[in-house]
């Protein structure tokens, strides 16, 4: 089954309810569910929700690979599959995709996003896409694991780092603070 827009909107809510003063950030993705934009294709825009997975290793290190198209080292994650069934799942399979990762080797921290933003998205002619708009749905894992092996068409390389290394002050506030108290 794949996922919906109310198990979108769920999520959403849930997440505002837990953070309310990130409404105004997060008004892009509010909007287009009000409209009942489809928003689990890749190809809708201006903007589509993506899932990705934070992963901490016993030393509190976080998994970042470094992403082919954009030049950058993220946290792995991507587009949503018809397949998947929520976003925590398709979350669990660009973990898996991406870097070999067993997802029964991984735990779930919560069942919420630690975080969420929208992000703009470079044009690619090759893709045929006009530049858009990601709205990421971040969730924290740990596990004993080590990457596997590397989904080369779409990931350079791999690193266990300090959380820090991500820009996003909100996102690095949460998963320390998740971690103190997992």
């Amino acid at each position: 089954m794949a996922i919906t827009t109310a198990h979108i909107r769920d999520i959403t809510a849930a997440y505002l309810d837990a953070h309310p003063d990130e409404k105004s950030e997060l008004a892009l993705l509010t909007d287009l569910l009000d409209r009942g934009a489809e928003l689990t294709g890749r190809k809708q825009f201006p903007g589509h929700v993506t899932a990705n997975a934070v992963l901490a290793n016993a030393d509190r290190r976080i998994l970042f690979v470094r992403h082919v198209a954009l030049g950058r080292w993220l946290t792995p994650g991507g587009h949503l599959e018809p397949h998947d069934d929520t976003l925590i799942d398709a979350a669990l399979r660009e973990l898996a995709e991406e870097t070999g990762i067993w997802p029964g080797s991984v735990v779930p921290v919560g069942d919420q996003p630690s975080h969420s933003d929208i992000h703009p998205i470079p044009a690619s002619e090759a893709k045929r896409e006009p530049a858009h708009q990601h709205i990421d749905f971040r969730f924290l894992f740990t596990t004993p694991a080590d990457v596997a092996r590397l989904q080369a068409e779409e990931v350079a390389d791999a690193a266990w780092r300090d959380i820090s290394t991500d820009q996003n002050l909100r996102l690095v506030q949460r998963v320390r603070a998740a971690l103190d108290t997992h």
